[in-house]
């Protein structure tokens, strides 16, 4: 019987070896991928993600009570984005990664439709904090008007100020937002611009500059930075992944892959 046994148990250990392996979703996600799913953990998990949106916050508070003694002849307003800014996409990001897709509208658009994302650490207790100091508040966004409503759901889901019609200014035809910039300067003083993206600051960085520009331009801003401009660390999306892609979004991930081997530094 012992004997039977063992032919027995070799044979189910052959044919387990020959069997073929059957591969989850992400044994086969590209290097892009992959870095958004640890870049999204990072966001999630880290409190050293959280410590830097407080120190951003915190400094951000400082402008504030700064800028109030001296507004200015006009009312005095901070700008500021949405995604990564203010509310946390990162499950959006995890979901999509984990398949092994990228970003696509129609998912983004299932994913804000719900307006359940969760806020960025230290961003409602800023804004509500700079509106009970006379400061009005501008959300200038590139979601799309067909996320206008769950936009502002998602916002008064928090209390956050001014979150309305009137304030929330969407993507219209140019994901540039200095048009937008420039109509609140119409009625108001900025403040501060707070963002994760850097065009989400300054007309110098759109038009899709090469990284090497986008490098110079903010050599040339050190100065805003931490002190006009705030800036909430995103290292899943932006156009820092733009330029690295050559703004190329419909490159396949073996491709990215191949532009991310030939850029990134490696010990040999």
């Amino acid at each position: 019987m012992k004997k039977s046994y063992n032919y027995l148990l070799s044979g189910l250990l052959l044919l387990s070896a020959c069997a073929p392996v059957k591969k989850t979703a992400s044994s086969n996600t590209s290097i892009t991928n992959d870095g958004k799913i640890w870049a999204s953990l990072w966001q999630q998990r880290a409190a050293e993600y959280k410590a830097l949106c407080f120190q951003a916050y915190n400094i951000a508070k400082l402008r504030v009570d700064e800028g109030i003694k001296n507004p200015g002849d006009k009312p005095l307003a901070i700008v500021t984005d949405i995604d990564e800014t203010l509310l946390d996409n990162s499950p959006y990001d995890v979901h999509r990664a984990l398949q092994n897709l990228d970003y696509s509208d129609a998912t983004w658009k299932q994913w804000t439709d719900k307006a359940v994302a969760d806020t960025v650490p230290g961003a409602p207790a800023f804004f509500k904090y700079a509106a009970s100091k006379g400061i009005t508040i501008f959300y200038i966004t590139n979601r799309n008007e067909n996320e206008r409503a769950s936009t502002l759901k998602n916002l008064q889901l928090y209390g956050l100020p001014n979150a309305d019609d009137e304030h929330l200014q969407l993507k219209t035809t140019s994901s540039s937002k200095e048009a937008r910039r420039l109509n609140v300067l119409k009625t108001h003083n900025i403040l501060l611009l707070c963002g994760d993206n850097l065009p989400d600051f300054d007309l110098l960085y759109d038009n899709h500059p090469a990284e090497d520009s986008r490098i110079a331009t903010t050599q040339k801003l050190q100065k805003e930075f931490g002190s006009r401009y705030i800036v909430i660390p995103n290292p899943s999306y932006g156009d820092f992944e733009g330029a690295l892609f050559q703004y190329n979004y419909k490159l396949a991930p073996a491709q990215k892959d191949s532009v991310i081997r030939a850029k990134i530094k490696a010990d040999q």
